[in-house]
Order: structure tokens, then sequence, then C-alpha cells
């Protein structure tokens, strides 16, 4: 398991960092660590839960400090009583061993697809943001949470499949109605790093009535994942490869639009739902509207009426086509964290 912020941290923040999980660990009550100002203790108790996400009984804190004195006492606010939090402690563990034992001889690739396809099948957002759902316990334990705990989710199941996987985390920016942090994962297959947003793929693929899992948010690169996510507040290791983009990998990045028409036609013809990502330059309005001709066209020679959703930021187009005669529907697509409907 990586300590990856613990490991980013000064010597004075790591002995803090290190005195805050034996004493949560231990589920004490008080106990004394290194004086640090306000902002400083708090960063490293919000990124020790981030290389922790395990620790799910301890949400926040108080302290007490005296003038002169090197310690503050440190006074953890635990979620549950200390018999209740053994008992989830014990229920999380054969949970999470019990989730990932059909996963253990897969590739690193495949176990990151386990993970990520089990938050989108058996999680839902939670919009009332319980405190429980910032924690594991939320999404592998009631089946909800919020993109905090569902990336916490996602590193304690790759940690157990022994996986590499770090919580990134963004900035809010109300100037563009972004109210919260946003946070999701960043993981290491082969080498490389990528950036794996289960939360962004989950809502996607609950956003219409042709529930399905999608990938638009699996193994991106630093410049398509910031396309539609804030800068990150905490250093993360840069995503430089797009050649593991899911789409990609599965020869579903179309550079032409003939592949377009013909993966189109095959999508109707077998009433299946085609979901692709369109890698042939900028997908600009012209390029978009040209890709919708094209799908209208097999529209019209098949008899049928396409429905078609854009992830425009990602350049992602999901359709199928429906026997009922009915206008044209096409959705531009709003992924985001699960606030909106």
């Amino acid at each position: 398991m990586e300590q990856y912020y613990y490991n980013h941290m000064d010597k004075q923040k790591q002995v803090a960092y290190h005195g805050i999980l034996q004493g949560i660990t231990s589920l004490v009550d008080e106990f004394q660590i290194p004086a640090l100002d306000g902002e400083d203790l708090y960063n490293v108790f919000f990124q020790l839960r981030l290389d922790h996400p395990e620790i799910f009984w301890v949400t926040g804190y108080k302290y007490r400090y005296y003038k002169d004195s090197p310690n503050i006492i440190f006074i953890p606010e635990y979620l549950f009583d200390k018999g209740k939090i053994k008992e989830h402690q014990k229920a999380m563990k054969s949970r999470v061993e019990k989730l990932v034992r059909p996963a253990q001889s897969l590739s690193e690739w495949e176990k990151e697809k386990y993970v990520h396809d089990f938050i989108c099948q058996n999680v839902h957002y939670d919009k009332l943001k319980k405190a429980y759902s910032h924690e594991i316990i939320g999404p592998l334990g009631q089946g909800v949470g919020v993109c905090e705990g569902i990336a916490k989710a996602v590193k304690v199941l790759l940690d157990a499949l022994g996986v590499w996987c770090v919580i990134a985390i963004c900035g809010n920016n109300p100037e563009k109605g972004i109210k919260y942090r946003h946070t999701w994962n960043i993981v290491r297959i082969g080498g490389a790093y990528y950036h794996l947003d289960a939360t962004f793929d989950n809502t996607l693929g609950k956003s219409d009535k042709v529930e399905d899992i999608r990938y638009d948010y699996f193994n991106l690169d630093d410049g398509h994942i910031f396309k539609d996510h804030e800068p990150l507040i905490a250093a993360a290791p840069h995503c430089t490869d797009h050649d593991h983009f899911y789409y990609k990998e599965k020869k579903l990045s179309f550079t032409k639009t003939e592949d377009v028409y013909k993966r189109s036609l095959q999508a109707a013809k077998k009433g299946k739902t085609l979901t692709f990502h369109w890698r042939g330059g900028y997908l600009t309005r012209e390029v978009l509207n040209e890709l919708l001709r094209l799908i209208r066209k097999v529209g019209e020679e098949k008899n049928k009426t396409a429905v078609v959703n854009v992830n425009w930021p990602q350049a992602v187009l999901r359709l199928h086509y429906t026997e009922a005669q009915m206008q044209e529907c096409i959705t531009m697509e709003d992924a985001n964290e699960g606030e909106k409907e």
C-alpha cells in the first residue's frame, strides 16, 4: 500500500502523521503529537485519511495546546463508540476480502476494471451526504457514497489486490458552479500512471433509461482528465500515457468517419448500444454534426430513430436505435460527481 502523501511530507509532519495514525488505530481518546499550525494539522489529518481509507471511524478532531509546549493534545472525533467501531472493522475486513477474492488472479488492468465495474454496478450517489458516505463504509457497506467515499473504496479494493493506487483531489470553482472538491484515483498499470474516475463513470452509466457501465474516465492522461476536472490541490504523479484508455484498448476509439458509420450500422442491425470515442482530431461542432449526420443516415436506412448521448469534453458518443418513429433525441451529457440530475 502506497503512503503517497506521507512520503511527500517534511519530517515534522511525518512524525505528527505517524502519531495520529498510531493513536486513532488504537482508538485512544487523546494523545500528544508535535505542534503544527492549524492549516498544517488539517492537511496532515486529511492526507493521512487519503493514504489510509481503511480508517473510516474517525472523521474529525479537536486539539488543545499550551503556550511554549512543543506538543499539542490531539482529540479524535470517532463516528461510533469503540465497540461498534470494532464490529465495523471486522465486517469491513471480511467484506473487502470477499469482494477481491474473485479477482486475485487477474492482470493489473483487469483488476482495475473489476473494481471500477463493482462501483458502477453497486453504488448510488448519496445526495444527502451522510457521514459514512465519505468513508468506505458507505459504498462497501451501504451501497451509497459521494466521490470521496467512492475514491477511498476504489483504493482499499485495489490495495487489497496489489495494484498501486492513490487518491487525487481537486478544488472547487464557484465561478463555474462547482461547489465542492472532487476526488478520484490515480493508478499505476504496467508502470504508467492513469486517472480513474469511477464516480463520473458511475453517474454517466445511470444517466438515462439504458443503464450500462461507462468507461469515459477509465485510464485518462492529464490532458484529457483536466478538460472537465479542476486542477489538483495536492501533488500527485503526472499521467502522460493515453494508450491504455479503455475505448482505445477495446478498439472503440475511431479516427475515421467511415468507422463511425459501419459500427452504427452494426448497432442498428443488432439492436445494441454503441459507445465510442472520437480520436480523429478535436470534436468541434462541425465534426460532431458530421458524425450525427452519419448516425442519422443509418437510422433512415434501417427505418429507426437514433438516440444519442454526447460527453463533449471527453469526445465520447453513446447511441442506440429505437423502432419507434419519434423525434431524434440528442442529449449533451454533463458528467459530474453526482450532484446534478
